[in-house]
Order: C-alpha cells, then structure tokens, then sequence
C-alpha cells in the first residue's frame, strides 16, 4: 500500500534519521488505515560525501548522481519500520551497505539512463539490473542495496513473536 506521504528532508536532517523517520511515517500511516496486521515499511537512500541521494527528478538528474558515484565508494541507507497488532511495539532500525562503483566513463553514464533503470531509483541505479555490472566492491547487505534488508526484517519480525496462531 502506498502511504502517500511527502518524503523531503527536514534541514539538518542526518541520513540515517531521514530514512528511520521517513520508513517509521510509512508504517504509521498505512497500520492507521490496517487493523490487526502486521505493517513493514521501509526507505532507502544513497549517501556520497555527507549528500542524499533519493530518485532522480530526470534523466539530467540521474546523470549527475551517477557522476558522483563514478570511481568512487557510497553508502545505501535502508530503514525497516515494523508494526505489530495493537500493544506490539514499534520496530525501526537501520541497515547500511558500502558500495564501489567502477569509474564511468560518460557513454555508459549516457547508456544507463536511456535504458530507464535509473528512475525511480535512489541514488539513480539498480544493483541487480544493469547497473550491476558498475558495482566492483559490495560490504554489507546485498538485499539492503536492492531495498529491502532480508535478513533485518527476518530479524525484525523474530523480535515481534508470533502473531498468528
């Protein structure tokens, strides 16, 4: 379910805050709409020198991201936010993935954006699709890069107990 929430950056706001805060936004939002169900929600962000890297507005901005990540080591920022049913307690926590990309030269930065897998994408790419072939060094979470951190919500969920007879 989308949550249809505005999801721009508070000033100051740190990385890691904006994705727990946006991810925890989420989850309230669409278990208020839910009852009796467990809610995941989650946000991910692309982090180079201190700057947050979200989807791309258009192609030009797409080109530029992936300019800033040529040659150079990122982080991808996931916030998983968990909600029970009533009298659980909230879950949010944060998983963080280094990543290298290759240096690009500007035909494949050109090459990448045309074939459309940069939108809606932060940070402007998709590790598991064609941008995967830019990706020299992963530390981290390969499904946190993708998304969604598999083995945080397992363990997120595990927290939670049984919820289901």
């Amino acid at each position: 379910m989308p949550a249809h929430l505005d999801e721009t950056a508070h000033a100051e706001e740190a990385p890691d805050a904006y994705v727990r805060r946006v991810a925890d936004e989420k989850a309230r939002a669409i278990a208020a709409r839910v009852t009796n169900r467990v809610v995941l929600a989650a946000d991910t962000t692309v982090v180079v020198d201190g700057a947050m890297l979200a989807k791309p507005d258009d192609d030009e901005d797409a080109k530029r991201m992936l300019r800033l990540l040529s040659g150079r080591v990122h982080d991808v920022l996931t916030a998983v936010a968990l909600r029970g049913p009533e009298g659980s307690a909230p879950q949010v926590a944060v998983s963080r993935t280094e990543v290298e990309f290759a240096r690009l030269v500007e035909e494949e930065i050109e090459w990448y954006v045309a074939t459309g897998e940069p939108r809606d994408k932060a940070g402007a790419y998709a590790i598991q699709g064609y941008a995967s072939r830019f990706v020299t060094r992963i530390a981290g979470s390969y499904s946190n890069v993708v998304g969604l951190p598999i083995a945080l919500v397992y363990e997120m969920l595990e927290a939670l107990g049984p919820t289901t007879p």
